[in-house]
């Protein structure tokens, strides 16, 4: 009787040690730091906050990051995409705007990267509105360079971002030359060019007319030169070398106006690069997936099919 009292436990106590090294195992994503040692940055005591209320908020970023998130083997493509989630250039809604994402993605057998990028907000940046972008870069050239390990293409890595994210998204599809002013490494020359792009109810322009003002100040500060102005109104920025995009936006939005998309849409189709746009006509702004919001969480299907025309 006591045997099978023992025989029993041990079953139960390997059970449970299984299940804990699957449930970690489905729990646990690599997380990858940017940089050996971060560029453009000095001494401070702030520390990185992590905020767990409604949705995960990540602000005062010190060590910039990827996380990875892969599909399951059978499905997966060779396709990948880096997430930049919003937040006005303040903070970082890490989860509503970027592993939820993520996960989405694998569901189409795409790799994600959740990018947890510095924000100009922070004492421990030397130039504030260098940082972003560089991390940016820095983000697509490490994907790039170690594509072999999670069996992406390296010619088929794209962006997306959320509201301010959008900003950072289309900063890269338009500036992703911009030279270093920091010593670099062998990754550093590989080219940072997304392979497409997606911008959901981004912040594009940094015009006073139609930008949103916070991420404008959080990013460039109270009274930018105009030089910086027109620097990051990524409208001005495009190229026939931007990549092919991919814009949603609710004409509702009173946060970041529609304009926005409207000036990247037609900049875009002024250089003749492809370019889809979906207006939706109420939907107010910050929605991520839109789950529950009737014909706006259509959204993502549109962007399925684009995705597989591409």
């Amino acid at each position: 009787m006591i045997d099978s009292i023992i025989h029993v436990k041990h079953r139960l106590i390997v059970v449970a040690c299984f299940l804990g090294v699957v449930n970690s195992g489905f729990a646990q994503h690599d997380i990858i730091p940017l940089w050996d040692e971060v560029p453009n940055t000095r001494y401070s005591n702030e520390k990185e906050i992590v905020e767990h209320n409604e949705i995960i908020r990540i602000s005062l970023v010190q060590t910039p990051t990827l996380e990875v998130y892969l599909p399951a083997k059978p499905a997966a493509s060779d396709r990948a995409v880096i997430i930049c989630p919003g937040g006005g250039y303040r903070f970082l809604a890490y989860d509503w705007e970027g592993t939820a994402i993520a996960k989405w993605f694998n569901g189409l057998g795409i790799t994600a990267f959740v990018l947890k990028y510095r924000l100009p907000n922070s004492e421990s940046i030397k130039v504030s509105h260098e940082a972003p972008l560089q991390d940016a870069q820095r983000a697509m050239r490490i994907v790039r360079s170690q594509s072999y390990k999670w069996n992406i293409n390296p010619q088929d890595i794209g962006i997306i971002g959320f509201s301010a994210g959008g900003h950072l998204a289309s900063t890269l599809g338009t500036q992703f030359e911009r030279p270093n002013n920091f010593i670099e490494t062998p990754v550093d020359s590989l080219s940072a060019r997304p392979d497409f792009m997606v911008l959901i109810y981004p912040v594009v322009t940094m015009k006073s007319s139609f930008t949103h003002k916070g991420s404008r100040e959080a990013l460039l500060g109270s009274h930018p030169s105009e030089a910086l102005i027109q620097q990051f109104s990524n409208e001005l920025q495009v190229s026939a070398a931007t990549p092919a995009t991919f814009i949603v936006h609710s004409q509702d939005d009173t946060a970041v106006p529609v304009e926005n998309s409207l000036l990247m849409y037609q900049a875009l189709k002024d250089h003749e690069v492809p370019v889809e746009m979906h207006l939706y006509s109420s939907g107010g702004h910050g929605y991520s997936m839109a789950i529950g919001k009737g014909h706006l969480n259509t959204w993502t299907d549109r962007l399925r099919e684009w995705l597989e025309g591409l």
